[in-house]
């Protein structure tokens, strides 16, 4: 795969930093560190933007600044600029319905109830990009239980416990971006798709 866009999905402003739904900036946060590169605004495609290496190895990090449900409109004005097509994508979400603790890297498929997810294949005229799925865990409860407490859950933040799981979350998320660039889509799936991080017994 040749990539060149990592798109993280979340909502801009302090309210909902180190939320759930926020775990697709998380990522981009942690790379552009380990890289040591600044985010800067780019209004007029309405995210932020940072990049990592130069000349052909230049990957772009961008975080949407349209909120989750708008994601979709900063995507597509992202590859218009830098005339990328969606086989140099990869967009990053947050998953309810994977646990704590489990990705799964696919090359397509539709918007599972990702309201980020569903902006973008409108946007992009098509599902034909590959995802990221950073799995948040459910509230618990029953099903309906499950989807009252939705909203509050995904805008909530990680515990102590969840914290924890989460930093081998994006460690393994650094990695793999890594091995995608260097092996592809499939191989980098075999890994970060088998990746387990378990809370501790409580």
């Amino acid at each position: 795969m040749d990539l060149r866009l990592l798109v993280g999905l979340g909502n801009p402003g302090a309210r909902y930093e180190q939320t759930r739904h926020n775990v697709g900036f998380m990522v981009l946060d942690r790379l552009a560190e380990a890289h040591a590169v600044p985010f800067r605004n780019q209004s007029r495609l309405h995210g932020l933007l940072a990049e990592v290496g130069t000349g052909a190895d230049r990957l772009r990090l961008r975080k949407p600044q349209t909120f989750m449900h708008d994601s979709g409109r900063s995507i597509r004005a992202a590859l218009d600029w830098f005339q990328f097509d969606t086989a140099q994508l990869l967009v990053m979400v947050d998953d309810m319905d994977l646990p704590l603790g489990r990705l799964r890297l696919r090359a397509s498929g539709g918007a599972g109830g990702h309201n980020g997810l569903r902006s973008a294949i409108q946007h992009l005229g098509g599902q034909e990009f590959a995802r990221l799925r950073i799995g948040i865990g459910a509230p618990p409860g029953e099903p309906e239980e499950r989807r009252s407490r939705g909203v509050s859950h995904v805008l909530g933040r990680f515990s102590a416990a969840e914290t924890a799981v989460l930093e081998e979350v994006l460690q393994e998320v650094q990695a793999g971006v890594d091995q995608i660039r260097r092996l592809g889509l499939e191989k980098a799936g075999n890994r970060l798709n088998s990746f387990r991080a378990e809370l501790p017994a409580s």
